[in-house]
């Protein structure tokens, strides 16, 4: 059976394997003894392998030890996730925060606390597997809606019964497109007609909004929306996730949200580590400044390249090929080349949409970025992406 279906995925060149590094993520990561330039990191901030980030975890560790023993409500709670949960509902401007071992513990723990098989779920035809997940999970009626199409949600929205309750769910930064939701008008909608609004912010937090306070910043929304999920494991450098929103809401959480409740709390040195990350982003905001300054310098090269790219607002550049085969083609020749930029496939993302997921972080030098673009000049020229 197992083996069917490897050599299955192996024919449709779907087959997925670990690559092994051999040193922090960065800029530059070793892989088979040889340093390579890292294009497809989440670690938007550059901030995994810092040293305040590094020294938190190592103090938390001496203090507390390494694991955290139990689920919060049946060992007690920690000190650090006690202050991460205190200083990121000040950098968000909540009144409370609730902390998850990951941003799928996090989903699936929200989506079926919020709705049950009573309701109806309006997603986003594009969102994360966990998001998806978390909405079977509910047992509510659920429709997706074409990607970012405000007709055809407004549709969905008007033609629901009267009374149902009803959430629409959509990321802010889609994590494989690197574009954004029109917040505005979803909010809009939502309000109009008496619709919950749940936003899943893992890539937006720490990028977007002036402030690095995530999309609803960007928009200038967040007052409008109550609650909303992130990550730290993307531009906060570390792992985990968040639910922010009213008090009333995460007491709510502590006591019906199953993935909490029966969890293992997050290794104390992570909760320490990600505080410093975002302590350190209230008092660096020059590394924000830095990420869009290198997005911008690598996406315009790369559209003047004549690369075709997805509409993307985000430091998330996609290359888009379509083909597996030839994405996989592309990909081992960047490395080839010491560019580590792996292909994307489906079910990651929709058949025949194979793709190269670039990015960029604060840490990349425009010498590293110019060096990038010449592999991948000369990788697409190579494998007849470019003309």
């Amino acid at each position: 059976m197992f083996d069917d279906t490897l050599r299955s995925l192996e024919a449709r060149h779907l087959l997925r394997s670990l690559r092994p590094i051999d040193s922090p993520t960065g800029p530059i990561v070793t892989i088979g003894e040889r340093p390579i330039l890292l294009m497809a990191s989440n670690d938007y901030l550059g901030l995994a392998a810092h040293p305040r980030l590094k020294q938190a975890a190592i103090e938390a560790t001496e203090r507390f030890g390494v694991g955290s023993g139990a689920s919060r409500l049946i060992s007690g709670t920690l000190t650090p996730h006690m202050e991460l949960e205190t200083e990121l509902a000040d950098f968000k401007q909540t009144e409370s925060a609730l902390v998850f071992g990951s941003g799928y513990l996090a989903n699936i723990g929200l989506i079926p606390a919020l709705i049950d098989s009573a309701g109806l779920i309006l997603a986003d035809r594009l969102c994360h597997a966990s998001l998806i997940d978390g909405c079977r999970l509910s047992c509510a009626e659920f429709r997706v809606f074409r990607h970012g199409d405000m007709r055809q949600l407004r549709g969905l929205l008007s033609k629901r019964p009267a009374g149902q309750r009803t959430l629409v769910i959509t990321e802010g930064i889609f994590s494989m497109d690197g574009d954004a939701a029109p917040l505005l008008d979803i909010a809009e909608l939502t309000e109009r007609h008496g619709a919950q609004l749940f936003i899943d912010d893992a890539h937006g937090t720490g990028v977007m909004g002036q402030t690095g306070r995530g999309t609803l910043e960007h928009f200038g929304v967040a007052s409008r929306i109550p609650f909303h999920m992130g990550t730290f494991s993307k531009a906060f450098g570390t792992s985990g996730a968040y639910v922010v929103g009213p008090s009333s809401l995460i007491q709510y959480l502590i006591n019906r949200s199953r993935p909490f409740m029966y969890s293992t709390a997050p290794p104390p040195a992570t909760a320490a580590a990600t505080t410093a990350a975002i302590r350190l982003l209230r008092s660096e905001p020059q590394r924000l400044v830095r990420l869009w300054k290198n997005r911008t310098y690598f996406y315009e090269r790369l559209q003047a390249m004549g690369f075709r790219l997805s509409p993307t607002v985000s430091p998330i550049m996609p290359i888009l090929i379509g083909d597996a085969q030839k994405a996989i083609a592309f990909a081992e020749r960047l490395l080839e080349l010491n560019i580590y930029a792996p292909a994307v496939r489906p079910p990651t993302v929709p058949s025949k949409t194979s793709r190269i997921r670039t990015t960029v972080t604060a840490e990349h030098t425009l010498e590293q970025l110019d060096q990038a673009l010449a592999a991948f000049q000369q990788a697409g020229h190579e494998q007849g992406l470019l003309a």
